[in-house]
């Protein structure tokens, strides 16, 4: 329904003077369309009647021409002016009131739906925290992989040993430590000293903070991850375990064990160091061990095969016996030419002077023959088959191989004990800044925190389901 316009009424102060046209606001309510005043026309009409006429230019007052000599031009008839068009209304949009907000069926529904999905599900599970679930106690431990290099004595007298420092800490032991104390080999070695599974199993109902029953090896993993937490430093190389449990006496057990099975571990990484750097010379000791050891064999096949221990012993022998004939010889041939000089023809000592020359002549042959190709009875004789001249050609060869294998051997056995006195220099152990802790007040788990953050979320998320439900309401 469109309300009248309103107008203002007239003053004391106004009255005996010509009306004038005063501005109207009509306040309409949104949607009426506004309509004009019947008696704006006739306002309009009657303003521009009592408007007096402007004087033409050059005009007196009274509104005469000014006179020239000249006959005045007509002046033009002035039509009218066309009559004002009305004023429209200016017309102000009114909201309507609001009304008084009710209770609807989506508001009971989002307070059930807060109550179910935020307040039952923290509730429940501060029962579950503070009714079912058991203290943990924590036993902590730290320690640190070091390095010790010890002085040799050709350090110390060289004065390099001051140079030098007594100990540092190995840049990757840490790291294969860290890795080490969270597989799968370290859980196994522990669980054989200590029975992991009834150590996290509790008799009663906690399927949260407790191991199942019947728990696969994967699954005691995956729960070592949850009850021993590494912390380890890059920067310093220090490791820190937090090893927890049900049970006092278990944790600060559990503790220990981490660090004697780390400590093994490095033992074995040291172990391994040292039989990388002395295999190569090990091998190569044991390549002259077996070179020496082949020498040898053959050398003693060759003395056994010739009957002779000393090849160059019996050469010298048998040259003293070649050069004793030829001193026999000279002198017998000395002896004939002295008695050719004072004998007669025919006489005895002639004949045997000549034998005897001829004897030695042929036994320096027969002498000469050994030292050079041995004859077919030459073995009945105890004299090498193949000659005196192949046989030190022989022995020389295999005093030459027996001499390097030899050589190599000292070599081998000098680098061998360098490599494994330079292995023993430098020894790596497991050094604990903080030994196994026995605790005495559970800290596991941290109660409030934890229904804190599981009340803080649900209240997030029912929040945003609340907030998808009105935006797709408001769509429709």
């Amino acid at each position: 329904m469109t309300e009248p316009a309103v107008k203002p009424a007239a003053s004391a102060t106004d009255e005996g003077k010509p009306d004038k046209p005063t501005p109207r606001v009509d306040v309409v309510k949104s949607g009426d369309a506004p309509r004009p005043a019947a008696g704006d026309a006739r306002e309009g009409a009657a303003r521009v009647q009592s408007e007096p006429a402007r004087p033409a230019k050059g005009a007196d007052k009274a509104g005469n021409a000014p006179d020239h000599g000249k006959p005045a031009p007509k002046q033009p008839e002035r039509k009218p002016p066309p009559p004002a068009k009305p004023a429209q209304p200016k017309v102000i949009e009114v909201a309507p009131m609001a009304r008084h907000a009710r209770t609807h069926r989506r508001h009971w529904g989002i307070l059930l739906s807060f109550l179910a999905l935020v307040i039952l599900p923290t509730a429940l599970t501060g029962w579950y925290m503070y009714a079912i679930a058991d203290d943990q106690y924590e036993s902590r431990v730290g320690f640190s992989v070091r390095s010790a290099e010890s002085q040799s004595a050709l350090d110390m007298l060289s004065g390099l040993g001051g140079l030098i420092g007594a100990t540092s800490s190995s840049s990757s032991d840490p790291d294969i430590l860290y890795e080490f104390i969270q597989s799968r080999e370290m859980v196994e070695r522990v669980d054989a000293r200590m029975d992991l599974r009834a150590v996290f199993t509790q008799p009663w109902f906690d399927p949260v903070f407790s191991l199942p029953d019947d728990a696969s090896i994967e699954d005691l993993v995956d729960y070592w991850s949850r009850m021993v937490r590494v912390y380890y430093d890059s920067g310093t190389k220090l490791i820190e375990v937090r090893a927890f449990a049900f049970t006092p006496q278990e944790a600060h057990r559990l503790a220990q064990l981490i660090y004697e099975e780390a400590e093994a571990k490095i033992n074995e990484l040291s172990s391994v160091a040292r039989d990388d750097a002395t295999r190569y010379a090990k091998e190569e000791l044991d390549k002259a061990i077996d070179r020496l050891i082949k020498a040898r064999q053959a050398m003693t096949e060759f003395r056994v095969r010739t009957q002779i221990v000393d090849p160059q012993a019996d050469i010298a022998g048998q040259m003293g016996l070649l050069n004793s004939l030829q001193t026999k010889l000279a002198e017998a041939l000395i002896e004939q030419d002295l008695l050719e000089q004072t004998a007669r023809n025919g006489d005895p000592r002639l004949d045997k002077i000549a034998r005897e020359i001829a004897v030695i002549e042929e036994r320096i042959a027969e002498e000469r023959r050994k030292l050079g190709v041995g004859g077919p009875d030459a073995s009945a004789n105890g004299e090498p088959e193949e000659g005196y001249a192949k046989v030190i050609g022989e022995y020389e060869r295999l005093q030459v191989e027996l001499k390097f294998a030899e050589t190599a051997y000292v070599s081998a056995l000098g680098a061998y004990d360098a490599a494994l006195a330079e292995a023993q220099r430098t020894s790596r152990y497991l050094t604990a800044y903080l030994q196994p802790t026995y605790p005495e007040t559970p800290t596991a788990p941290n109660r409030p925190l934890v229904v804190a953050l599981i009340a803080g979320f649900l209240f997030i998320g029912w929040f945003s389901l609340v907030l998808v439900y009105y935006s797709f309401r408001d769509r429709r």
